[in-house]
């Protein structure tokens, strides 16, 4: 569904009819529809809502820059159009990040939160490696790119037993914008969200594959030690991607949101 905002348009994968509400946010160059098995999982207790990222997806954006606490203003905004009550957040990858500032930036609209495979912020290297990320987004056709990106995304056993499910993510990649791609990587480049973690007061899981490589377990365990109420769980063999590779995680997130 599309949903209008003050901040524009977002196309939103809504699950369910009942229960909690439940916004999902995927990760870098993906979509929504990248949570529509976990989703369907989840309908029984939570009303999903998995929006597009602006430029992503089938989600409006005027071609200009942005940060990540622009995304989470977004999903505020989001928010505040389909729920009216606070809402549990799950976000992954990028949408870890933009969750981390949504609870930084409006804590009203955040009851719990999961945090997977995500960081506060890249380092101090962060400009130089999200620029030469944005220059290969552009600069590299998408269908070239997929190699690259499931290696990171999943291990090498996940890839092996699950080719359909690898090449469904795969597919969402390869329709991005690529200039959506390539602005996302700069927002990331300016992402400094660690001096507010202590600020946030949602219960929190915290969620790492112990191979991820893209946002290393080290990264979830300052999350977990910084953020005041949070719990951290290490996923054994598995990688960036971890609440798509791992479903049997999914009755976890479902008990820590109950």
């Amino acid at each position: 569904m599309k949903v209008d905002t003050a901040r524009g348009g977002f196309e939103v994968a809504r699950t369910g009819d009942g229960g909690r509400p439940l916004v999902a946010l995927h990760a870098l160059a993906l979509s929504g529809r990248v949570w529509d098995p976990m989703a369907a999982a989840l309908a029984g207790s939570h009303q999903v809502f998995a929006p597009d990222a602006r430029g992503h997806g089938g989600s409006d954006w005027d071609g200009g820059p942005f940060s990540i606490a622009d995304l989470a203003d977004d999903v505020a905004a989001i928010v505040e159009t389909v729920a009216d009550e606070p809402v549990d957040v799950v976000g992954l990858s990028m949408g870890g990040s933009t969750a981390i500032l949504l609870a930084q930036r409006h804590p009203d609209l955040v009851a719990r939160l999961v945090l997977a495979d995500t960081t506060a912020d890249y380092g101090p290297d962060r400009v130089a490696q999200w620029t030469e990320r944005a220059e290969k987004a552009v600069g590299v056709p998408r269908e070239k790119q997929v190699t690259f990106q499931v290696d990171r995304w999943f291990s090498p056993s996940f890839v092996e037993t699950h080719p359909d499910e690898v090449r469904r993510v795969s597919d969402i990649f390869v329709a991005t914008n690529s200039q959506a791609h390539a602005a996302a990587c700069h927002a990331f480049a300016g992402l400094e969200a660690e001096a507010g973690l202590g600020d946030i007061q949602a219960p929190t899981l915290v969620l790492v594959g112990r191979e991820d490589y893209a946002t290393p377990p080290a990264m979830a365990e300052t999350l977990a030690a910084r953020i005041p109420h949070a719990h951290l769980e290490v996923l054994d063999d598995t990688r960036h991607l971890s609440l798509i590779e791992r479903p049997d995680i999914w009755p976890v997130v479902e008990k820590h949101l109950s």
